[in-house]
């Protein structure tokens, strides 16, 4: 059984007991989450996908914590200019553990 749930602008196909790493959502590390916004929901053989979204289909998750991802430079420059300009980011993410899909 799957769902494919969005959150933080980004959809994420999902299974109970997986780990994912999705956008930063404001809650503290052992707190449950649930998600509402179910695009599709897949029991055995039959699957089921909402317009846009699955009338009473949630999905449960607890939060394992919060983090930064790996940094990333950006770099911008423009040739014959003397332009260059060097900045890094970091990309906050909350870590969740799937536990139940209600469907």
């Amino acid at each position: 059984m799957y769902a494919i749930i969005e959150t933080g602008g980004k959809q994420y196909r999902v299974q109970e007991g997986d780990v994912v790493f999705i956008e930063k959502l404001p809650v503290i590390e052992g707190d449950a989450v649930t998600f509402d916004k179910v695009l599709a929901v897949s029991k055995e053989n039959a699957v089921s996908v909402g317009s846009p979204l699955v009338s009473g289909a949630s999905v449960s998750a607890k939060v394992l914590g919060q983090g930064k991802a790996k940094k990333i430079i950006v770099f911008k420059y423009k040739p014959k200019k003397g332009y260059r300009k060097k900045q890094g980011h970091r990309q906050p993410y909350t870590k969740v553990q799937i536990e139940k899909i209600n469907a």
